[in-house]
């Protein structure tokens, strides 16, 4: 084997790294391994046959292939050509055989890389979060919306229920209170024509007394009257005396008497008339007033009579307005308590859905990130894999 000197010089700048090539020949023979570091190509050094050559492999395997790094040097001097073939066979052998094992753990991990993409795939397609088969929930979705659509309008109107209860509760106890108010004013006026009515039963009684007294009075003064008459009558009956004389004749005294009594039986007639005509108007006032006030009594009643019916028919519709009140809001309190059931129990679905999902999306993310993590170790294999290839391929002959 001849020794040829070689000169290499770079002048382009690059970060700092070493360059090897394997080149094997058949049964180990004719293997030239060369070696440059970066400063050295960097500086111009000529590299010749007396340069110490030096390879330092490092590989690791790790990623799950439990597989440590394992380094060889081999150092090449201007010795003899027997030493350097043998370390370069026994280096050549031992990168060989890591080789294969690299390649094996290649092909063992594309296998499981290959089924875990499979499983990756099907959990996609059965339970993906943006592939998954929602349909048979929408059936129940838009089932459960249109009940909670339902409640909701329901709810709505036993609330319009209830207010327009309410309001006519209110009108009808207003118009209770006016009523009763109105009840309270005529029973009012009721006892003050009463109070009138008593009042004019008296002055009636005390007129009626009153004409008593002066039909009392006027029998009294005619009694008297004719006594005192009948005294003059017998007075001058009973004297007897005659006398004459020459003067005129004078008046006749009887005739004078009976003038008297007929004007006395006169004034005692129209007095005794304008009395009982004075009487009659004032009873026929009376009776004018009392029935008056009979009449105003009658329809007090009546009126009272229809306000209590009223009030007997507010006080009934009250009630029942009250009840209904009352059952509605049973009936919003049942439908509240019912639908807050419901809703607990749709809540309690929709987390158990959201849990699944969040699970579902933990397992995918945690696949995918085996996934990424075996596709890295695949891609950091390859770049292994084509750097051995380049390492044996390429290089240095002589």
């Amino acid at each position: 084997m001849t020794t040829r000197s070689t000169r290499m010089s770079f002048t382009r700048s690059a970060p700092a790294y070493r360059a090897a090539s394997i080149y094997a020949g058949a049964g180990g023979r004719d293997v030239r391994i060369s070696s440059a570091s970066a400063s050295s190509l960097r500086s111009g050094i000529p590299l010749t046959s007396s340069t110490s050559y030096k390879l330092s492999s490092g590989l690791s395997g790790g990623m799950g292939a439990g597989y440590g790094g394992a380094g060889s040097s081999v150092t090449a001097s201007g010795g003899s050509s027997a030493s350097i073939l043998g370390n370069e066979k026994g280096a050549m052998q031992n990168l060989n055989d890591r080789l294969a094992n690299y390649l094996e753990t290649v092909r063992t991990l594309e296998k499981a890389n290959k089924e875990l993409e499979l499983k990756i795939l099907g959990a996609l397609e059965t339970g993906g979060p943006d592939m998954r088969d929602y349909s048979k929930y929408e059936p129940i979705i838009d089932d459960l919306r249109r009940q909670i659509f339902d409640k909701i309008m329901e709810n709505a109107r036993l609330v319009l229920q209830i207010d327009n209860a309410r309001l006519a509760a209110d009108d009808f106890k207003v118009k209770s209170e006016n009523e009763m108010s109105i009840r309270l004013s005529v029973e009012a006026d009721i006892a003050g024509l009463k109070k009138v009515l008593d009042e004019t039963n008296m002055s009636r009684l005390n007129i009626e007394n009153e004409i008593e007294a002066v039909k009392e009075e006027l029998l009294f003064l005619k009694k008297n009257h004719e006594n005192e008459v009948m005294e003059l009558r017998s007075q001058i009956s009973q004297s007897g005396v005659q006398v004459d004389v020459d003067a005129p004749k004078g008046q006749d005294l009887s005739q004078i008497m009976e003038d008297m009594r007929a004007n006395y039986e006169k004034i005692a007639v129209k007095n005794a008339e304008d009395l009982k005509r004075w009487h009659e108007n004032q009873i026929a006032d009376v009776q004018v007033q009392v029935s008056q006030n009979t009449e105003a009594l009658q329809g007090a009643q009546m009126e009272k009579s229809d306000l209590s019916r009223q009030i007997q028919t507010l006080e009934i519709e009250l009630a029942s307005q009250q009840s209904l009140k009352a059952s509605i809001e049973d009936t919003l309190r049942n439908t509240e308590l019912r639908n807050n059931m419901e809703m607990e129990k749709y809540n309690n679905l929709i987390i158990r859905l959201e849990e699944e999902l969040g699970s579902l999306r933990a397992n995918i993310q945690q696949q995918t990130q085996e996934y990424e993590a075996l596709l890295n170790m695949k891609m950091k294999l390859e770049g292994e894999i084509s750097t051995y290839k380049t390492l044996l391929d390429g290089g240095d002959f002589k």
